[in-house]
């Protein structure tokens, strides 16, 4: 992983357009989701994490605050050249970082089924049928903060 990165909270229209251009860049363009489909109401309120290193933004997530006690981890996506660095475990721990911050006990999360691994990783367990979104397979998962 590299060492000089970081993971905020996107704090400004800078970190925003970044945080942005992440999510265009892996769900419209790599993974074809219409862009209609990729942006949605939710990110007027969604808490909005970034990871940006010295030459730009890596990853990039959201999390949704659910009046439940569970947040909704989505958005989860992160630049081709950083896969494999630790940056999506890091992004992963910041969003729940911020559930608890928000007083929520969980977290849950629609995990494309080529990523379930990945989250199983991190505690998270699926529930439910596959079903898809966007025309790609998904499972939703769950984690106990």
């Amino acid at each position: 992983m590299p060492e000089d990165y970081e993971v905020r909270v996107a704090a400004d229209p800078d970190d925003l357009k970044a945080y942005y251009a992440v999510r265009h860049e892996v769900f419209v363009v790599e993974q074809q989701v219409p862009a209609d489909l990729e942006y949605d109401a939710h990110d007027a309120d969604a808490v909005h994490v970034l990871a940006t290193g010295p030459h730009g933004a890596l990853g990039a997530g959201r999390l949704l605050l659910g009046e439940d006690g569970t947040g909704i981890l989505g958005r989860l996506a992160v630049t081709g050249a950083s896969r494999g660095l630790g940056i999506g475990v890091a992004l992963v721990r910041a969003i729940e970082d911020e559930a608890r911050r928000h007083g929520l006990s969980a977290v849950e999360l629609h995990a494309q089924t080529h990523a379930v691994g990945f989250y199983e990783r991190l505690g998270y367990t699926s529930f439910g049928a596959e079903y898809e979104e966007a025309g790609i397979p998904h499972l939703s998962m769950r984690r106990v903060l």
